[in-house]
């Protein structure tokens, strides 16, 4: 995932020699004590409040301040660590508990009586993970592919243990008591470039970078989503070129430039863009824009005025404004998703609120 990248300040001459004051200077017995802000751990006198700076009561909300996605990040990796670890114990005392009773171990048990015989993996989903995964077939050798392919027995041995434990669970179900973290963040569409209905129940906006070989990836999940869900989901596309992509910023504006002529064009535009990003100079822009069905005299005419570079260097900064780091980032109906994921993170979120509204 390409992230935005600060650097701090390297350590100068004047730094390094104080440094080596401040170490000679405590090995002497006559150094005063370094002094700390004095904490004391209370009970909070409400819900929301975390801290009390003098008279003034700071609230959780002040604290995270524009970090939240950050923080909404590492309570989802809690959630997913308590949610693993809770998988292993239902496998280990429901499968556990099975494999006693048959006078087996728990291993012998899921490999004979769960997985049952050994686990081939079809040419065709070997091919289609490849695919997925965009490995050229050019870096696969025989260990590569032996590796790639234990993947995929592991993964299909686990989702035969799963449905397993499905039907021990069926008339039993875990209790779990603890939630999903859920962060909703209202987000702007604007004049973003958006397929769908504005009346669809669900909204998907995509904050990315024509450059970013993970967003190229999102692209073809975008997609799908699109082809799954038709006329329930609208998708808007924010563009946020990072400042390591030299090419992606004017590939934006030629974007917007399309846009103004169609929005069908556009997503032509954007899947030719992304489909070719070895290939994103001002020639090869023009010839997408072409392809996409867009007025050719129009679009240099826009391009040459540099129409919409405000618009792209807008997106960008509301983007950093509500939190967003890395491309490509979602928000679907305002809930966080990350990275080049799988179209299974979406079905989730997209089913868990098709669901609210029946």
């Amino acid at each position: 995932m390409n992230k935005r990248i600060y650097l701090s300040a390297t350590l100068g001459t004047t730094a390094a020699l104080l440094l080596g004051f401040i170490i000679a200077a405590s090995c002497t017995n006559t150094q005063a004590k370094a002094t700390k802000p004095n904490f004391v751990y209370k009970d909070a006198p409400r819900s929301g409040v975390v801290a009390k700076i003098g008279s003034e009561e700071i609230s959780e909300e002040a604290l995270i301040g524009a970090d939240k996605l950050d923080f909404f990040e590492l309570k989802k990796q809690e959630y997913t660590m308590k949610m693993e670890r809770l998988n292993k114990m239902i496998v280990d005392k429901l499968i556990g508990a099975e494999a006693k009773k048959a006078g087996m171990s728990q291993e012998d048990f899921i490999s004979k009586k769960v997985i049952g015989k050994e686990i081939k993996i079809p040419d065709a989903e070997y091919k289609k993970f490849v695919a997925d995964k965009h490995i050229p077939e050019t870096q696969i050798n025989p260990q590569i592919k032996e590796r790639i392919n234990s993947y995929l027995q592991s993964m299909k041995r686990q989702e035969l243990t799963q449905a397993y434990v499905g039907k021990l669970t069926k008339d039993a179900p875990v209790e779990i008591y603890f939630n999903k973290p859920k962060l909703q963040i209202p987000v702007e569409v604007g004049n973003a470039p958006v397929s769908g209905k504005a009346d669809a129940p669900i909204t998907v906006i995509e904050f990315s970078d024509f450059q970013c070989p993970f967003c190229a990836r999102a692209a073809d999940t975008v997609t799908e989503l699109r082809k799954k869900y038709g006329e329930k989901v609208r998708v808007a596309f924010k563009h946020f070129p990072l400042p390591m992509h030299q090419e992606a910023k004017p590939v934006s504006e030629a974007s917007m430039c399309v846009n103004e002529q169609s929005s069908d064009k556009f997503w032509k535009f954007h899947d030719l863009a992304f489909k070719n990003q070895s290939k994103l100079d001002t020639a090869s822009l023009e010839s997408y824009a072409k392809q996409s069905g867009a007025d050719i005299a129009k679009y240099s005419e826009c391009i040459k005025a540099k129409k919409y570079a405000d618009l792209v260097s807008k997106d960008l900064e509301y983007g950093e404004k509500i939190g967003v780091k890395s491309t490509p980032t979602f928000f679907v109906n305002g809930q966080l998703v990350s990275g080049a994921v799988p179209m299974e993170t979406f079905a989730e979120i997209i089913e868990d609120e098709l669901g609210q509204r029946k």
